[in-house]
């Protein structure tokens, strides 16, 4: 006859998900090491975008010099802040990542509804990040440091970045060890 034993520590499964859903979803989400790898990566792509489109039209149009009082002011600052912040905007709410987080498999998501909405897509790539490199970026380390690896933009906004080979996997357990 064969016996089965049961040690203490032998907890079902559900139960065991619910005591440590944090730590286990820590793993589900980027860390600060792939976001800033991403960044970087749409950081090159924002430069080849500069590169080849906005500063030969700027050319074109004679405006590469054109200022409003002060170099800040700039039209090659105004139209490559543009164009910085209309990539993340629109990778986002077409995509739900950059090319950068595409390379890397890891896509945004809202914490509290299915999808994106338009006022979390805003506040977490315009506003946030405005705010975040005002403050020269030191807000992004704060992604090291939460939970769910979440930046202050994503904070801002209910967000965080997961790493779509668990994206599933996090939905079960958020659906299921609630």
């Amino acid at each position: 006859m064969e016996t089965t034993e049961h040690h203490p520590n032998d907890m079902p499964l559900n139960t065991m998900f619910k005591s440590q859903k944090d730590d286990i979803q820590r793993v589900f989400y980027a860390g600060f090491g792939p976001r800033f790898v991403a960044y970087l990566i749409d950081l090159i792509v924002i430069w080849g975008v500069n590169s080849i489109v906005t500063r030969p039209i700027l050319r074109l149009l004679n405006l590469e010099g054109a200022k409003l009082w002060i170099n800040m002011f700039s039209a090659a600052n105004i139209t490559t802040s543009i164009i910085f912040f209309l990539y993340f905007i629109l990778m986002t709410k077409f995509f739900r990542a950059t090319l950068g987080k595409m390379i890397l498999g890891l896509s945004v998501e809202s914490l509290h509804t299915h999808s994106l909405t338009n006022g979390q897509i805003i506040f977490r790539e315009c506003i946030g990040r405005y705010i975040s490199m005002a403050l020269l970026g030191l807000p992004y380390l704060v992604v090291a440091f939460t939970k769910r690896h979440q930046g202050i933009h994503d904070l801002f906004a209910d967000t965080s970045v997961i790493k779509n080979k668990f994206k599933h996997l996090n939905d079960s357990i958020e659906r299921d060890v609630e």
